[in-house]
């Protein structure tokens, strides 16, 4: 038997189907040959949905392609929706994870992205998709799927810094991004794009190297992974960093809808900013 979905992301026993495995798209750092990881038959069809500033990543756990398109300063929740379902109308999905650039409440946006369009919060995506929706910080979603065990700091470089930590399986988003550096800027724009492009690689790797240290013992971080489009640039690695992969928000994405994760919304209620528990069976999996 496998798993059929309610409108509100409830799990019910279905019929019979063919077993889904998860595909790992290819990335840069690995051959063209995709890999299968955390193959669960049990698995429905998910799509997984990373919104970035330059561009929007789609990827399904019944497919080993990656899609994209380029994501713009005009691009709204209404526009994305859209074009989504283009680029995906032979993708068959019963679920969605959505990997977003900005702060989210208990399963929407509640701040308006600062390189997007207007008009994310209160937007009902599960009613657009026509399917369950959950919607995370897109700084977690890598986090979770590039978790290894421990306690780890995520760090994003992109066009900001997007930031995360994980506790013995329990994910609090950070925004460390926002944190002072020096007389009048902050850390976003010390290790974002624009910093890498303004001080150029050498000044910015010392930069981030610096920082991945004293927030790695801030922390008390067994490790810290670097993800995001800048990562690439980071070489050598700080001491007890290491550079995640491309598929980890297509893993994170998945995971999402695994037995192992718990829904967050009680906690948001009562004021917690942890985002949701992953159980031991994440543990099993690294």
């Amino acid at each position: 038997m496998t798993k059929e979905w309610t409108e509100d992301g409830q799990a019910t026993e279905g019929k019979a189907a063919e077993p889904i495995s998860i595909i790992r798209p290819t990335t840069r750092r690995e051959s063209s040959e995709s890999l299968a990881v955390h193959s669960h038959q049990e698995d429905p069809a998910v799509l997984v949905i990373d919104i970035g500033g330059s561009a929007v990543k789609l990827f399904s756990n019944v497919s080993s392609e990656v899609r994209r398109f380029d994501s713009a300063p005009s691009l709204t929740p209404g526009h994305l929706v859209a074009t989504v379902r283009e680029h995906t109308r032979d993708w068959q999905y019963q679920l969605v994870s959505i990997g977003y650039p900005g702060k989210v409440g208990a399963n929407n946006p509640i701040e308006e992205p600062g390189n997007l369009g207007s008009g994310w919060p209160g937007y009902d995506f599960a009613a657009a998709f026509g399917c369950p929706v959950r919607i995370v910080n897109d700084a977690s979603l890598q986090a979770i799927g590039g978790y290894a065990g421990g306690t780890m700091l995520f760090l994003g470089l992109g066009t900001g810094l997007g930031s995360a930590l994980v506790v013995e399986h329990t994910v609090v988003e950070l925004d460390l991004g926002g944190l002072p550096y020096g007389a009048d800027e902050i850390l976003s724009d010390r290790l974002g794009r624009k910093g890498l492009e303004r001080d150029g690689r050498e000044a910015w790797l010392a930069t981030l190297t610096l920082v991945v240290e004293r927030l790695r013992h801030a922390f008390l971080a067994d490790y810290v992974l670097l993800g995001g489009g800048h990562a690439d640039e980071v070489d050598p690695l700080p001491e007890m960093a290491r550079r995640g992969d491309n598929d980890d928000a297509f893993i994170g994405g998945v995971l999402l809808w695994r037995d192992g994760f718990e829904d967050h919304a009680g906690w948001r209620q009562r004021g917690s900013n942890v985002w949701r528990l992953l159980r031991e069976e994440r543990k099993e999996n690294t």
